[in-house]
């Protein structure tokens, strides 16, 4: 049953174009299914983010470091409309508040679900949770793989796109900074002694 005729339309003539017959068999329902995965694809636009929180923010007495890491991401590059995806490594530092841990890995579905930069997702995930729960600071490093980079243009199948956020205590102090990326295990993303005085340069910067 079609309910937006000219998506499908749209995706019938670009087959057309690409010199397919969008009425032979294989391709009869695949408008149809273009439309339904790309309103998945992009669910995040429509997503209400106090509602995927449904408040699940708690008080606490407790300052130290949080971390959910190796989150599963996947996204769509907003340059080829072909997908991105990775894992997202995320900390802060609460001050009377953490949000719970499983609407972490929600927050940075809402934000992936959109035609994206890696970039520009990870400073939208820092800077929601800086919104939501005002912390001392937060990090977000994000690792993804380009389907642009590795089927089209230089081919490189092995390439890894890495990205950061940090924000508050995690940009001003390199001690807190390189506590969080130990801890993810990522050594190959620690600073050097000259990133330590300059600061890490990083997507919020």
């Amino acid at each position: 049953m079609r309910y937006n005729t000219p998506m499908q339309d749209l995706v019938a003539a670009l087959l057309q174009e690409l010199g397919e017959d969008p009425e032979r068999e294989g391709l009869r329902d695949t408008p149809k299914r273009v439309e339904k995965s790309l309103r998945f694809l992009t669910s995040g636009y429509e997503a209400d983010i106090d509602g995927v929180i449904n408040n699940a923010l708690f008080s606490v007495d407790y300052s130290e470091m949080v971390i959910v890491k190796d989150i599963d991401f996947y996204s769509l590059c907003e340059h080829h409309l072909l997908p991105f995806f990775g894992k997202c490594h995320i900390a802060y530092i609460p001050t009377k508040k953490v949000i719970g841990l499983s609407k972490i890995p929600r927050l940075v579905e809402v934000f992936a679900r959109r035609l994206q930069v890696q970039e520009r997702l990870t400073h939208q995930i820092a800077e929601i949770i800086e919104e939501k729960i005002a912390p001392i600071g937060v990090a977000v490093v994000m690792e993804g793989t380009h389907l642009c980079m590795a089927m089209r243009g230089v081919e490189k199948q092995n390439s890894l796109a890495i990205t950061s956020a940090m924000l508050g205590a995690f940009r001003d102090n390199a001690r807190t900074r390189s506590e969080f990326l130990e801890l993810i295990r990522r050594p190959h993303l620690t600073p050097s002694p000259v990133d330590a005085i300059a600061g890490l340069s990083c997507v919020s910067e």
